[in-house]
């Protein structure tokens, strides 16, 4: 073949060798059906479903104020460190003790003249450092003395033995009282107030509401039992300023009392979505755009302890059903009220408009208008009526309904 001929064929070959693949990927996007929109990334949460703050505290240089209060810090360690403390508190005092009764005996020779009855030592019976420390214990636990005794030859043992036992009770009475703090914490009892799975949003006496469901297990109440909400998202300041972690108060009751709960049976605490509300332009589509979290906190008193108990939970927006209301859980038995926990967090879908809160409140006072001014008052007929049989005779009739007023009512017509 010539080669100008060659030449002039390789360009054609190659753009019937694109023109038949792109027809192959067209036919393949095809046949595999429209794509999938991208999932959003899920948002990290601020709460945790089980109340924890997902917040780490990083680079605190000023790590000497954790040791100013230092009963605190060892209440708010793990249980495993809590534990290694309360030993190593006990054991490092008993050695610490133990090494000091040996330096005496040591000191004084007692260790020389063991075997010498006429000698009084200052420690009876202590032969070594394993027999100074099991006598360090039984001086610190007053477990009581048997075969190992101080005498009254010993000055500076007397004086070891009043530090030891002061400090001893110091030590005594810091660990335990922290042990005791650490097992009554009142976060237990949170362990057994229960929030919904979800939250939802539905129609409550005409207005939409966003609500969830809260719950006791027990059978002693929480005192005083509060509950609050918090919308927390990003948001940007007029003056620029990015703000992530921005709360937002959403009104639950405060105003009306409805937020001090009676906290007998499950309860659905409702936000209604007003003027006010930071979702009262938000219609569903948008809900579902958006990006937030809502945390919910409820507050009390344990009744067994007298300590308050904070119970916490968060809703994403993917946990926020638009349509949906919560099944009873409340049924009347024979004498009592039963609570049916296995339905706590069924929902089911119930007529909802898709607007959002201010165009429904817009078609409201609309429909409200249009009423009013379409049914015909008694007045406004007998203003007719009167003016139509009165045009031909004068002007009177016809000048009160051009002016506006109202003819008097029948009753004083007719006297």
């Amino acid at each position: 073949m010539d080669a100008p001929l060659q030449g002039s064929l390789l360009p054609a070959a190659l753009l019937f060798t694109h023109s038949v693949a792109a027809m192959a990927q067209e036919n393949a996007a095809f046949a595999a059906g429209p794509e999938e929109p991208p999932r959003r990334r899920g948002r990290q949460r601020y709460v945790e479903k089980d109340g924890r703050c997902n917040v780490q505290q990083g680079n605190v240089r000023e790590t000497y104020r954790y040791l100013t209060d230092l009963f605190t810090t060892l209440v708010d360690l793990q249980w495993r460190l809590s534990l290694l403390f309360f030993v190593l508190a006990y054991a490092l005092t008993w050695l610490f003790f133990g090494a000091i009764w040996w330096l005496i005996a040591y000191g004084r020779g007692d260790l020389e003249h063991l075997e010498d009855t006429t000698w009084t030592p200052c420690v009876n019976n202590l032969n070594g450092f394993v027999a100074a420390f099991l006598f360090s214990i039984e001086t610190e636990t007053t477990i009581g003395y048997g075969h190992r005794v101080i005498t009254d030859q010993c000055p500076e043992g007397i004086v070891l033995l009043l530090l030891q036992a002061i400090l001893g009770s110091m030590v005594n009475a810091f660990m335990v009282g922290c042990m005791f703090v650490k097992i009554s914490q009142p976060n237990k009892r949170a362990a057994t107030l229960v929030f919904s799975s979800h939250a939802v949003v539905s129609l409550r006496d005409g207005r939409l509401c966003l609500m969830f469901r809260v719950g006791d297990l027990r059978s002693s109440h929480i005192v005083e039992a509060s509950i609050r909400a918090k919308l927390i998202r990003s948001r940007q300041t007029l003056e620029g300023e990015f703000i992530p972690l921005h709360q937002t108060d959403l009104s639950v009751g405060f105003e009306t009392g409805d937020d001090r709960l009676f906290l007998v049976s499950p309860l659905v605490i409702s936000h209604e979505i007003d003027a006010a509300s930071p979702f009262w332009e938000a219609s569903r589509r948008a809900l579902e755009r958006d990006d937030f979290e809502i945390v919910v906190i409820l507050e009390g008193m344990v009744e067994a302890t007298g300590m308050t108990c904070q119970a916490r939970s968060s809703y994403l927006v993917d946990e926020v059903l638009w349509g949906h209301r919560f099944t009873s859980v409340l049924t009347l038995e024979d004498g009592f009220y039963e609570v049916d926990y296995a339905s706590f967090h069924q929902t089911f879908e119930v007529p909802t408009p898709s607007c959002s809160a201010r165009e429904l409140a817009e078609a409201a006072a609309r429909l409200d208008a249009h009423l009013y001014w379409s049914i015909p008052s008694r007045l406004d007929e007998k203003v007719e009526e009167e003016g139509a049989g009165e045009g031909a005779g004068g002007g009177v009739g016809a000048d009160k309904e051009q002016n506006g007023c109202l003819p008097p009512p029948e009753s004083e017509s007719k006297v």
